[in-house]
């Protein structure tokens, strides 16, 4: 199995868990996240001097493209996806970490609640 798939399915096997929880405010969707690593892992990349440079400005627009980024999942993807494009070697664990920390500050995700 390649890496990137065991990755993957990884963060699959996470998600329905982390999708169906919320914090009252609906800020913190990823269960275990560790936020202090997460927002250590943002600043240790560059993750907003790469993001200036796509869009310009300080990058924070890059958190609200039209219509892509509209759920926990697809939020968690795509940090999973600028993980494997420029080859961090972020670990599942860490991923979730800088999802929730972006949850948190830019996106803000509504609590989603399982159904019985």
């Amino acid at each position: 199995m390649k890496p990137i798939a065991a990755g993957s399915l990884l963060l699959a096997l996470a998600l329905p868990a982390a999708a169906q929880t919320g914090a009252p405010t609906g800020l913190h969707q990823y269960p275990g996240a560790d936020l202090a690593l997460g927002a250590k892992l943002i600043q240790e990349h560059r993750c907003e001097a790469c993001h200036a440079k796509k869009v310009g400005g300080n990058g924070t627009a890059v958190y609200r493209p039209a219509g892509r980024i509209n759920n926990p999942g697809a939020l968690l993807t795509m940090v999973e996806r600028c993980n494997t494009e420029l080859n961090f070697g972020l670990f599942p664990e860490d991923v979730v970490s800088v999802a929730a920390v972006l949850q948190r500050d830019h996106y803000r995700f509504p609590a989603q609640r399982s159904t019985p």
